[in-house]
């Protein structure tokens, strides 16, 4: 049986919309994307992940080739994923260390988290995740293991955002995760599968299965986290869920 154009035209428009929404790569769209669209995109989390991670399994490939070592291929290829995205999620672990940390009261945490100045906490965090992530990409050492990691890692990361919005209620009546909107439960069921499938494909199924596991541990634990901080969540907590699966998909790799 044919699939219909329209469902094909659809997954275009939400693969374009997904990509559009979690990198800066530029994507022809007749009208920006919206809410509703971000909404309806986030089964394509993952997908856009597997884009960021290609995006940054060539910079690493290109690197050894030239002749550099290990590590500052591995911090070349993280740079070249901070540019892919626009520090989207950097600069969401940032604010969301900065304003659990630094605030006393739910008012305050929500008021430093706006705040587009960076604190010690948020430093200190984008410190750690930066030389955790290089450094894993570095000890992987060849080429193969590190495309495969990082697609994974990229991949998977992303798959656990939309399980966390439809989840966890906005904390805010505005800003970056209430316009995103609360993607249904068959998209961020979609979502997780693609995440699951990304890793047994990479990993193989006994690293996907320690992955899965602390993926779920992760998001339980921010679920509770945001929610006794904040009252819910906001896009800076998503950029911090995303940061945190991410290393734990590259730590599980060494293994």
């Amino acid at each position: 049986m044919p699939i219909p154009e329209t469902m094909i035209a659809d997954c275009v428009n939400d693969l374009r919309a997904s990509i559009a929404f979690l990198t800066r790569l530029p994507m022809a769209r007749p009208t920006p994307a919206g809410g509703a669209d971000i909404a309806r995109a986030a089964w394509a989390f993952p997908i856009a992940g597997i884009v960021v991670g290609l995006i940054g399994a060539v910079i690493y490939v290109l690197a050894l080739r030239l002749g550099l070592p290990a590590l500052p291929a591995a911090l070349l290829t993280v740079t070249a994923t901070l540019l892919a995205t626009g520090c989207l999620h950097e600069d969401g672990l940032a604010d969301t260390a900065d304003g659990f940390g630094g605030g006393a009261t739910r008012d305050q945490k929500l008021e430093i988290m706006r705040d587009s100045r960076i604190g010690t906490y948020g430093v200190c965090a984008l410190i750690i995740s930066i030389a955790l992530r290089a450094s894993a990409l570095a000890m992987l050492g060849s080429p193969a293991p590190v495309v495969m990691a990082l697609i994974a890692a990229h991949g998977a990361a992303r798959a656990t955002l939309p399980a966390f919005m439809y989840s966890v209620p906005p904390a805010r009546s505005d800003g970056l995760s209430y316009a995103a909107g609360r993607p249904t439960q068959q998209r961020a069921l979609i979502a997780g599968a693609l995440g699951v499938l990304i890793l047994a494909f990479l990993l193989g199924p006994a690293l996907a299965a320690i992955a899965v596991i602390l993926l779920l541990i992760i998001i339980a634990f921010m679920a509770w986290l945001s929610t006794s901080q904040i009252d819910g969540q906001t896009g800076d907590v998503l950029g911090a869920l995303e940061q945190v699966s991410e290393i734990a998909i590259l730590l599980v790799a060494l293994r």
